[in-house]
């Protein structure tokens, strides 16, 4: 954790698992783009922190960093979350990886890759929601 982009999204966790609006958006560029698995994307730092601070109360979860790496101005990492599904008293643990790309020392974009099993999936590809893989370079079917 003592590389800056590491420690940013471990600032950006603590606003997650506080609803902190404030710190979350503190950690994004204004244009910032969340990609997910399971529904489509959240796009902008007002709309990104508004979304996870109204998830928290729901769900009560706390997320933590496993693992992290970067490169160039790109980090990845392994994550922990333990929450308490809605209707639930049992605390249940996902792990996922999510990729970021850093702008001006700000998050710029996150795509996260984790299976919830409580998530309805609109798909049967595990690719996610509105990323252009066409236009990045990606391998296509």
């Amino acid at each position: 954790m003592d590389h800056p982009y590491l420690q940013t999204i471990d600032r950006y966790y603590h606003g997650c698992n506080t609803a902190d609006e404030a710190l979350m958006r503190s950690t994004f560029t204004e244009d910032v783009v969340h990609y997910y698995t399971h529904h489509d994307p959240v796009r902008g730092s007002a709309a990104l922190a508004h979304y996870w601070s109204s998830m928290q109360p729901k769900i009560d979860g706390h997320w933590t960093i496993d693992h992290g790496i970067v490169h160039g101005n790109e980090a990845v990492i392994e994550w922990s979350m333990r929450w308490t599904p809605p209707g639930s008293s049992d605390t249940e643990m996902i792990r996922g990886a999510e990729w970021y790309s850093f702008e001006d020392q700000l998050i710029a974009e996150i795509r996260a890759y984790y299976l919830n099993p409580r998530a309805p999936y609109p798909h049967t590809d595990f690719e996610l929601l509105g990323f252009d893989y066409d236009a990045r370079g990606y391998t296509l079917k």
